[in-house]
This record gives C-alpha cells, sequence and structure tokens, in this order.
C-alpha cells in the first residue's frame, strides 16, 4: 500500500479492483487498528469575540447552511465525503454518506 494513499482512495481500492488485482479483506487487516477521528460539520460562523461571550443558553447561531443542504464529513481534518444527519435510535444521530468526495492532490 503507497504510504500517500488517503482513506477514501483505500476505501476504494478495495471497493472496486483494478486491472485484475483483486484485494480482499485480508489486505486491509494492517490498518484496522489505527484510530482516526470522524467529524460531521453541520455549518460554520464567523462572529466577533464580544458576540462570542454574550451566547448565553439558547442562543441560536446561523450556520452558512440551508435546512436540507448535504453535511460535511471529515476525517483526521480531512474532507472525505458529504452526507445527511438521521436518527439511528430516539435520542442518538448519526450520518449516512451520500457522496465520496474525491481529493486532487498535488503532485
Amino acid at each position: 500500500m503507497p504510504d500517500d494513499m488517503d482513506l477514501a482512495e483505500l476505501a476504494e481500492a478495495a471497493a472496486a479492483p483494478e486491472a485484475g488485482m483483486v484485494r480482499g479483506a485480508r489486505d486491509l487487516e494492517a490498518v484496522y487498528d489505527i484510530p482516526v477521528t470522524v467529524s460531521a460539520v453541520l455549518g460554520k460562523s464567523t462572529m466577533q469575540v464580544a458576540q462570542l461571550l454574550k451566547l448565553g443558553r439558547g442562543a441560536v447561531v446561523e450556520l452558512d447552511r440551508k435546512l436540507g443542504e448535504a453535511i460535511d464529513i471529515y476525517v483526521n481534518n480531512r474532507l472525505v465525503a458529504r452526507g445527511e444527519v438521521v436518527m439511528v435510535d430516539d435520542n442518538r444521530l448519526g450520518v449516512t454518506m451520500t457522496e465520496i468526495v474525491k481529493a486532487d492532490r498535488a503532485p
């Protein structure tokens, strides 16, 4: 496995064999125990510190996304997918991936 292969490329390579090369789950065992941080970003907002300090319980912060718009999914601070927020249980949220983001790599 090349050192410069990112997580999205690794998943793509495992899911779609290229040029007769079949990669099975056994080929990926080396990466199964590597911890990663997954973040789902609903949106962003910019404000001055004075505005931030005035926020209290029940305050609403307007984000740069519209209702129903896809959220960004990051793995180790790298955008890898877009998705939608879903209800997992009665009181838990999850994210379903709707699009894998193909990262443009610099040479």
